[in-house]
């Protein structure tokens, strides 16, 4: 790492950094308050959902999945967005042309990311600690889990930021993929209660262990196997090299 550019990555990890809380009510208040319109309405029917894995309430076992739901779209809509408008602008050609490297840049947006989405985290389990005290909440665990999520989301919305020049193939991904699949994947439910078929689809699926394994952060009772460890992260490292290989490569990243 002798030939790393500290000076550019720390440029654009602090610009990146800059215009993201620029717009706060639009990338912290907006999430926030989506988050906590779903805490109100599912909470009425709390006292009717037992979750036979903990021994915990319906909201406190919804809580954690509604938070890594939140981070799931904020890290894929951020790069995507921030990258799709940079080409649209031309500004992106000033990164490719600059003397640093394609990995230098995309590490650098990459880490801005990890960043401001831990920010929204903190901000949304801040505000929904006055629903619930989270005093029994292992952060190590919980910041663990975030970052892997951060990391895969962030890195396909960094990849379709590079192969996309319109916000309608943004959009696409986000509404056809991002959205159901961080919606469907244990978060709002436990897959106990589901028939054995579909159970099966939920084990197959590597974002259902990140929420399970955030979610084993607020109850100790509620862990997850070293087998499910390495599945998660090989998923992690494969989408994180798919995106960098991608950009380093360069195709379609330009017009």
């Amino acid at each position: 790492m002798s030939n790393f550019s500290y000076l550019a990555f720390k440029t654009i990890l602090h610009n990146e950094i800059k215009t993201y809380l620029k717009q706060f009510q639009f990338n912290i208040i907006a999430p926030l308050i989506n988050t906590l319109l779903f805490v109100f309405i599912l909470s009425t029917i709390s006292k009717y959902y037992i979750s036979e894995s903990i021994s915990a309430t319906y909201i406190e076992f919804l809580i954690p999945g509604i938070v890594m739901t939140v981070i799931f779209q904020s890290g894929f809509n951020h790069l995507s967005e921030v990258i799709i408008s940079m080409k649209q602008s031309g500004s992106f050609n000033d990164y490719l042309v600059s003397p640093i490297s394609r990995v230098e840049i995309f590490l650098s947006l990459l880490t801005s990311s990890i960043i401001l989405c831990i920010i929204v985290a903190i901000v949304n389990l801040i505000a929904l600690s006055f629903f619930l005290d989270f005093i029994k909440i292992n952060s190590v665990i919980s910041l663990y889990y975030l970052i892997l999520a951060i990391i895969t989301f962030s890195s396909l919305g960094a990849l379709v930021g590079f192969l996309s020049y319109t916000w309608d193939a943004q959009s696409s991904v986000s509404t056809f993929f991002i959205v159901p699949i961080s919606f469907f994947s244990g978060s709002f439910f436990s897959i106990d209660v589901l028939d054995n078929n579909l159970k099966f689809i939920f084990e197959m699926n590597p974002l259902y262990y990140l929420i399970k394994g955030f979610r084993s952060s607020f109850f100790e009772a509620y862990q997850i196997t070293f087998l499910n460890h390495i599945f998660i992260n090989l998923f992690v490292f494969f989408i994180f090299i798919s995106s960098l290989l991608i950009f380093k490569k360069g195709y379609k990243v330009i017009n």
